[in-house]
């Protein structure tokens, strides 16, 4: 992938593309007073002050510091560095590259160890990168396909839109609304670091647009049974899984697109879930 083009994309809306806007905006975010975040810094509260009117332009160096002082993800801290007139930092490659062949066969790894239990790899708006073939099984048996239906792995299938659209996984999906509101979250804090305009606000957007959504993330996203955990109950034919996951992402990236990977784990949360698995 070009890191010009993709980042530069990024900085394109009206929130990034002001980078006094898109540091006052970090330290609010990350809970931060001014005189902390000079303290931490290693700068002045006047100078940090003058950064967030406009007043003080900013180094290279003092823009990378205040990203890993904020822990600003890295697409945010090179469109900050974008908007401040620099170069981008860090580096965005495909999953393909083979610089990033080690990660790779990290996550292929990863997914073997997780059978006999579904597990994908996806990017920060959801789109499915990798699987094992457990989760093929499961998708093929909840959404009627065949049993040697390919599902793609490049990108093309969106988890977020396939569980969410009527004529996914929804309609197999027993409490659907609690799911929804806690995978909309994911998405509205990709588009509030992104700002208006941005990929992340469109696919917002374009899952708020689908039937019924809207009105079920007003909904408070309380578990009536107290448990630790958020199920996901699917149901079809008689065969009901009750499931939980997890997140996993890789520690201490210097890549966009490393960065951003989380593989998405699925556990039986009964013991009738577990024997599906295993018998399957």
């Amino acid at each position: 992938m070009d890191t010009s083009t993709s980042t530069s994309s990024a900085a394109g809306s009206g929130f990034v593309s002001d980078f006094a806007a898109a540091l006052r905006y970090w330290r609010l975010k990350r809970g931060f007073s001014q005189l902390r975040l000079s303290l931490d810094a290693d700068i002045s509260q006047r100078h940090l002050s003058f950064l967030e009117t406009g007043r003080a332009q900013p180094g290279r160096e003092l823009i990378l510091k205040l990203g890993l002082v904020l822990d600003i993800p890295l697409r945010q801290r090179n469109a900050m560095l974008l908007a401040a007139g620099f170069a981008p930092a860090y580096r965005e490659r495909a999953l393909s590259d083979p610089e990033l062949d080690a990660v790779k066969q990290a996550l292929d790894f990863m997914l073997a160890q997780a059978a006999p239990y579904p597990a994908l790899v996806v990017d920060r708006l959801w789109n499915l990168l990798m699987h094992n073939e457990p989760a093929a099984r499961m998708m093929r048996f909840f959404l009627g396909m065949p049993a040697d239906a390919p599902i793609p792995g490049d990108g093309a299938v969106n988890i977020l839109k396939l569980t969410l659209d009527p004529n996914g996984l929804r309609r197999r999906i027993v409490n659907w609304e609690d799911v929804c509101t806690d995978l909309l979250h994911w998405v509205q804090r990709e588009a509030m670091g992104d700002g208006p305009g941005s990929e992340a606000a469109a696919l917002l957007d374009e899952l708020t647009a689908l039937p019924g959504i809207a009105a079920a993330a007003r909904q408070p996203n309380l578990d009536r049974r107290a448990l630790p955990f958020l199920p996901v109950i699917l149901h079809k034919d008689g065969v009901e899984l009750n499931l939980f996951t997890t997140i996993t992402t890789l520690g201490t990236p210097h890549d966009v697109t490393v960065h951003e990977l989380r593989l998405e784990s699925f556990f039986p949360a009964d013991e009738a879930s577990r024997q599906w698995f295993n018998a399957a």
